[in-house]
């Protein structure tokens, strides 16, 4: 008789935390074989301890004492061996969090990050023992080398291997405990670096400043994943202003776009980045338009929130607006509050360069981002007239109306001369605008004569008693006499301005009535026309008619006088002849 062979009894215990390798240690320890527990199993074999009511009440030094004196002597106290024992809590992490466990664990790591380890000692990587005098021991030899300064950025790399969640209690423990927000800041950066493809690229340059490249690190998630991550840095991160580089925002936002995150996320990164609109660059903004009508190649309507945002957060324009005198004539570049708002004219007029050859931006659209800033923000409308000029030449299209209406943006005193040189002889440009170009111009040209002749005058010495009357001495100018006929000047300028912008409103008219008039003209010469050939048809048929009766007797004549007939006037005679003979 063969012999049967047992077949294995397999036990299932479903739910027993730990799963079978919780449940050997545990069979292990009740038959008194000598087990080492590490900061990976602590948290798992107090889970299942607890699960299997382990207490001294059954034996002296049983499982669930042995394990909380590991965790509470062992693992809390030390800032490597919490990170293991929290990353191996995922696999019992419901039955951890009904223990308190997990609380214990983050509460350790909130507590060394947000404390110097130079000053308390925590363990920390690459740390040293030292001596009282501060110096580096190496077996306890003094070395008499000195320790380098602990980073305030040590801890981002252990916490950023947590999970999701994990790393979200430790960032807000960390924020309720007082941690400085860029801290917090450059922990989420390193997180998001870490995992999303997008933001990659960050680095540390030589000179100190963050820039992009890759992290030796970086994981690849799934886009639910990574959707999942950048709504939580989103939330985590204060809102406030250079906290972290324009160029990661942008980024993030870029990112934001493409995993199609919630509404509520892109609106806070963009208002992120409008709170320091005037640190962001160019490249920065030309964001890529993904909406499912992909009207135009970029994203302007982001822009667009973007700049409503620096405009509703900025409190320099506030500032500004109150103390801002009434004449815009004034140099806005002795007004220190100005200076963000006048780097955002500047980064909008280079953004409307760079989206005007767009055929299909429209025209309310591009007036709407151009309108958006005041006009004192603007030293010069350069850039706005570049802008305006390509996007001229990409829509040639446009009604002559449309034309004045966009050149209207743009003023036409703040135009250097050489975009007013250029800008006179620009076809594309309607009329009045160059006819208002042109008078500016030489407006500018004599200003800047008159001033080149007050200062050439003013580096010789005066020779000639005329030219010392002509211009005022420095002490005169003290005294105010050259502010007053500076101000005269400028008077007499002003006039001549009105006076020009009458006869150019006069001239206008009169090329209006000039216009109406030929239209009249023009349509009296058609019905005139219509009556020429009206009565040239009757007047052909007429003269037409008369001479073919003219031939008719012309013919008949030389027919009578060919076959030898007399004629009427003839045979009358002769039958009067007759009569009276008889």
């Amino acid at each position: 008789m063969e012999k049967k062979v047992e077949e294995p009894v397999h036990l299932h215990l479903h739910q027993v935390p730990g799963g079978p390798d919780g449940f050997e240690f545990v069979a292990k320890f009740c038959y008194g074989v000598r087990l080492e527990l590490t900061a990976v199993n602590v948290i798992p074999i107090c889970c299942i301890a607890e699960y299997l009511e382990m207490t001294e009440e059954f034996g002296e030094g049983n499982l669930i004492a042995a394990a909380e004196g590991f965790l509470n002597h062992v693992v809390l106290r030390n800032w490597k061996e919490c990170i293991k024992a929290l990353r191996s809590s995922e696999t019992v992490f419901l039955e951890a969090e009904e223990l308190g466990v997990i609380n214990q664990c983050v509460d350790a790591l909130t507590l060394k990050a947000c404390t110097n380890p130079s000053i308390v000692g925590w363990p920390m990587p690459y740390s040293s023992m030292q001596s009282p005098g501060g110096s580096l021991l190496w077996n306890g030899i003094n070395t008499g080398a000195k320790p380098r300064r602990s980073r305030s950025d040590w801890w981002y790399e252990d916490v950023s291997r947590l999970s999701l969640p994990l790393y979200r209690r430790v960032i807000e423990g960390v924020k309720h405990r007082g941690l400085k927000p860029e801290s917090v800041a450059g922990a989420l950066m390193h997180f998001a670096s870490r995992y999303l493809p997008a933001l990659t690229k960050l680095q540390t340059s030589k000179d100190g400043n963050a820039r992009f490249g890759p992290i030796g690190l970086a994981v690849t998630l799934s886009e639910s994943e990574q959707k999942a991550i950048l709504e939580t840095i989103d939330n985590l991160l204060p809102m406030q202003k250079a906290l972290v580089p324009s160029k990661f925002l942008a980024r993030l936002l870029r990112s934001a776009i493409i995993l199609n995150a919630s509404l509520d996320c892109r609106s806070n990164i963009e208002r992120r980045i409008g709170l320091q609109l005037d640190e962001t660059s160019l490249e920065d903004l030309l964001l890529p338009n993904l909406t499912y009508n992909m009207e135009t190649l970029y994203d302007i309507d982001c822009v667009q929130r973007i700049l409503d945002h620096f405009l509703l957060f900025d409190h320099s324009i506030e500032s500004s607006l109150s103390t801002k005198s009434d004449d815009e004539n004034l140099p806005i570049a002795n007004s220190p509050p100005l200076s963000p708002i006048m780097m955002v004219a500047r980064l909008m007029d280079s953004y409307l360069g760079e989206v005007a050859p767009d055929v299909n931006l429209k025209l309310l659209k591009f007036k709407s981002l151009a309108e958006a800033l005041p006009g004192y923000a603007r030293v010069s409308d350069d850039g706005l007239y570049r802008a305006i000029d390509i996007y001229l030449k990409a829509h040639p299209w446009l009604k002559e109306e449309e034309k004045e209406q966009l050149c209207q943006l743009m003023d036409c005193q703040k135009l250097s001369l050489e975009a007013c040189a250029h800008a006179a002889q620009n076809e594309r440009l309607p009329l009045r605008a160059v006819v208002r170009v042109l008078f500016f111009e030489q407006l500018q040209l004599r200003t800047a004569i008159a001033s080149c002749f007050m200062v050439s005058d003013n580096s010789r010495p005066l020779q000639h008693p005329s030219v010392t009357d002509a211009i005022p001495s420095a002490a005169a100018l003290m005294r105010g006499e050259g502010w007053a006929n500076a101000v005269r000047d400028n008077q007499a300028l002003r006039v001549d301005m009105d006076n020009m912008k009458v006869r150019v409103n006069n001239l206008e008219k009169e090329c209006s009535g000039m216009r109406e008039e030929l239209e009249k003209i023009g349509k009296i010469r058609g019905h005139w026309n219509m009556v020429s050939r009206a009565l040239g048809n009757r007047f052909k048929s007429h003269i037409c008619r008369t001479r073919n009766s003219a031939t008719v007797q012309d013919q008949t004549r030389l027919a009578g006088t060919s076959h030898g007939l007399p004629s009427v006037k003839s045979r009358q005679s002769l039958h009067r002849r007759s009569s009276s003979l008889s």
